[in-house]
């Protein structure tokens, strides 16, 4: 009978065992340095487009004021009617007594320039609402016009030849004249939130596009909400699992992939062309952004549900409870985080969409907010758009900063996402 040899054991210690060792370690340094490096990046690409945003649209968050007095003389603004009063002679006085050392009506004009164009509206809104102002003098702070609050923002540099600025010697001594007075101001600029979009950069606002966003996700909440989880509980709880519901599956993930474009599209088609309804209305963007997070709501929904334990439903069938109640009184319950979760980030996807709503008109001029789902609105991301297209330099930091609000508003869904997640998920 032969003797068999024992193996010899390996020899850690040997030269070929620490220099694999090396390797392997070395390897793992590498993969965790690959990491880190594209982290880094990452966090730095990020923060170089925070970074050039900021640094462009910070100014539109201040706004350059200047202190007028304004008489409203009855010769100008009747008392029985104040709506209908000349109040670009108002105005146009107001400028004189500003600057009483003009005799010349060219000189006249160009002082006049350094108020907003939308100052006669604004003294005409001041005076419908207070009547009892009409033969008295009362001080408002109007907006400067563009050019002037480029110029006392820094963006238009005073020291530069007059040829390459956008104001002349002239305009800037009477801009420094009304500094040297005490009568230009740089407030906060809240006309921002609460201004409709302006033909003039120095009061235009987001309030439209703020108000039209709202209708949208509400509109689109009401559709996909509620439809999105009766199809997921319908196909994970009751549809039989055929070729037929082996397709709808494929689909619907072959959905959430669908460029959005192509549902602005089915848009335009089905519901306009075909149903009539109002181009540029809320209803029509919340409809066509309900098609296109309903696949991501079934998908998240369907996933909330099979992440509930078997012995849930066991537990409850045991004790008499029916299918339906079973779903409706535990499963859906314990899958609602789940199910939040991914309705507020299918909502946050829906809130920066562009190219939908501008197959279906939402990138109209619109001076008012809507009032509502019915009325012709603009959304956030359009009127980023419109502001971009505009040639007028001073859209350049308002579109800046209607970019940082729209992220501001994203970042606030998924903060909620992630709190709501953390707060009622429940772990098995």
């Amino acid at each position: 009978m032969s003797e068999t040899t024992a193996p010899k054991p390996f020899d850690w210690s040997s030269p070929k065992a620490t220099a694999t060792r090396k390797r392997r370690y070395a390897a793992d340094r590498r993969l965790r340095l690959y990491g880190l490096i594209s982290i880094l990046t990452a966090i730095g690409l990020l923060g170089v487009l925070i970074a050039s945003l900021v640094a462009t649209g910070h100014t539109a968050f201040v706004q350059t004021k200047i202190a007028v007095e304004f008489t409203a003389d009855p010769e100008n603004v009747p008392p029985d009617d104040p709506a209908s009063g000349n109040f670009r002679a108002v105005v146009s006085n107001a400028v004189q007594q500003l600057f009483p050392e003009i005799d010349d009506p060219r000189e006249l004009r160009t002082a006049s320039g350094i108020l907003s164009n939308g100052a006669a509206n604004i003294v005409r809104d001041y005076v419908t609402a207070h009547p009892e102002v009409i033969g008295q003098s009362f001080t408002l702070n109007v907006p400067a016009s563009d050019p002037y609050d480029q110029l006392n923002k820094g963006v238009i540099d005073r020291s530069l030849p007059e040829e390459r600025r956008r104001v002349s010697n002239e305009e800037i001594a009477l801009f420094e004249t009304l500094e040297d007075r005490g009568l230009v101001s740089t407030p906060f600029n809240w006309g921002l939130f609460f201004n409709a979009d302006s033909r003039f950069p120095e009061l235009a606002g987001l309030a439209g596009a703020i108000v039209g966003s709202f209708y949208l996700l509400l509109v689109t909440f009401l559709i996909s909400f509620p439809v999105g989880i009766a199809a997921a509980i319908y196909l994970e709880e009751f549809a039989p699992k055929n070729r037929w519901t082996d397709l709808v599956e494929v689909n619907i993930n072959n959905l959430a992939a669908v460029p959005s474009i192509v549902f602005g599209l089915l848009g335009l088609a089905v519901f306009i062309q075909v149903f009539g309804l109002p181009r540029s209305a809320p209803l029509v963007g919340g409809l066509v952004l309900s098609l296109m997070t309903l696949p991501t709501m079934i998908i998240v929904t369907r996933a909330s549900l099979k992440s509930i334990p078997p012995s849930i439903r066991e537990a409850a069938l045991g004790i008499g409870a029916s299918k339906h109640e079973v779903i409706l009184h535990h499963v859906l319950p314990l899958a609602i985080p789940g199910i939040l979760t991914g309705t507020i980030i299918g909502l946050a996807q829906a809130l920066g969409e562009t190219a939908p709503l501008l197959l279906i008109g939402m990138n109209a001029f619109l001076t008012s907010p809507p009032g509502g789902i019915m009325e012709p609105a603009t959304a956030l991301p359009t009127q980023i758009f419109i502001w971009a297209d505009s040639p007028e330099r001073g859209f350049v930091s308002r579109t800046s900063a209607a970019i940082l609000v729209l992220l501001g508003f994203l970042i606030f869904m998924n903060a909620l996402a992630i709190y709501l997640r953390q707060r009622f998920e429940r772990r098995w």
